[in-house]
């Protein structure tokens, strides 16, 4: 597997940023650094526990946020990051946007959908 990053736009009260994120496909949520988060106005709204590759737990808060990545936007839960946190496009979001990692060929892809 490789490594890819997609640019998007995030937008809260307070404004847009760019922001590069690293597609995780072994992310539930995704996560803005703490600088991005508090430049656009978001303000938490519930904390959660997370559980990290390395079986240690981390509390951190989540909110919402609107998300454009490749022509196409939406509303979203994030998890606020905290000093040191990057920024990760998780699962949740890529399936709201209909999309799927490609990790050969290091890409996203609209999803295959299916009415059935």
């Amino acid at each position: 597997m490789g490594i890819v990053y997609i640019t998007g736009k995030v937008t809260g009260p307070k404004g847009s940023r760019e922001v590069k994120f690293l597609v995780d496909s072994g992310a539930h949520f995704t996560l803005l650094p703490e600088l991005v988060w508090k430049k656009i106005g978001i303000m938490p709204k519930r904390s959660m526990t997370f559980e990290m590759a390395d079986g240690t737990e981390m509390i951190r808060n989540l909110s919402e946020c609107h998300i454009e990545i490749l022509d196409d936007e939406i509303h979203t839960r994030v998890v606020l990051g905290q000093k040191g946190d990057a920024a990760l496009l998780g699962v949740i979001t890529l399936e709201q946007l209909a999309l799927v990692l490609n990790p050969f060929k290091r890409e996203l892809k609209p999803m295959k959908l299916m009415m059935a």
